[in-house]
């Protein structure tokens, strides 16, 4: 962690949806708050989002303000923690993609690792930038145009990314860098570098920590088939009122 507080002065925004990787967030946010920074999670709704390690379901943490409160003028940088779900439910949010694009327009910092970069891609950020990200999407980022590198961490001008957990030793520090404006601005490596290659296999820790994790409850079960169920109902059409008069509203609310 840092010593100095080099960050002073300095507000940080952390875009973050459901399923975000905890380890990503947080460990990130406290470091960034050790160096002095005010860190806001922006997200999708209000409340407290939830976290997961890998697939299982791990700690909440509060939400500052949405998307559509949210001015990234305010901010001096922005951080996009991975996990699957949580950019996968970024990418789809025209007000997400709008606030990662409006930070790429101003040429603030941005740093990001492992599936975050999707949200990158899905803005239309990542033509022609040198990144790189958790090897699973590396298809991806390559077929939007990126320079894609099999390495802990690659810097492009604004760009910090990072592989993912297994990279945070070198992506902690590379954030504080780019964050306090320190971090080098040359990429790092040539433009007309070819990508690395995909990769032959999964990555073997996070194939042994799934085959390991344990089973699911028969509670945890139950309360996911409630929550789907009260999802269904909420957006079922109420039925038609036959009392309401011609006119009138016909559906409840």
């Amino acid at each position: 962690m840092p010593t100095r507080r080099r960050l002073k002065g300095r507000r940080i925004a952390v875009l973050a949806a459901d399923g975000f990787e905890k380890v990503e967030l947080v460990v990130p946010v406290r470091a960034l708050e050790a160096a002095g920074a005010r860190v806001d999670v922006v997200s999708l709704r209000r409340g407290r989002i939830r976290g997961v390690n890998l697939h299982m379901p791990a700690s909440r943490v509060r939400v500052d303000a949405t998307v559509d409160d949210a001015d990234p003028g305010d901010y001096d940088g922005l951080l996009l923690p991975g996990g699957f779900i949580n950019p996968d439910l970024l990418r789809q949010s025209a007000p997400a993609r709008a606030f990662v694009s409006a930070f790429a327009a101003r040429g603030k910092p941005i740093a990001t690792l492992c599936h975050g970069p999707w949200v990158l891609a899905s803005a239309g950020l990542v033509d022609g930038r040198t990144l790189t990200s958790w090897p699973g999407i590396r298809d991806d980022l390559v077929n939007a145009g990126a320079t894609w590198l099999d390495q802990e961490l690659v810097r492009d001008g604004n760009l910090t990314t990072s592989r993912g957990p297994q990279d945070m030793a070198a992506f902690v520090p590379g954030m504080l860098d780019t964050f306090a404006g320190t971090s080098p601005e040359p990429v790092t490596a040539a433009p007309t570098r070819a990508s690395d290659g995909q990769r032959d296999a999964p990555v073997g820790w996070a194939i042994a920590a799934l085959r390991w994790s344990p089973k699911p409850s028969a509670a945890a079960l139950v309360g996911i088939g409630l929550t789907a169920a009260v999802q269904r109902a909420l957006r079922a059409p109420a039925p038609r009122s036959r009392r309401t008069r011609r006119g009138g509203l016909g559906l409840l609310r």
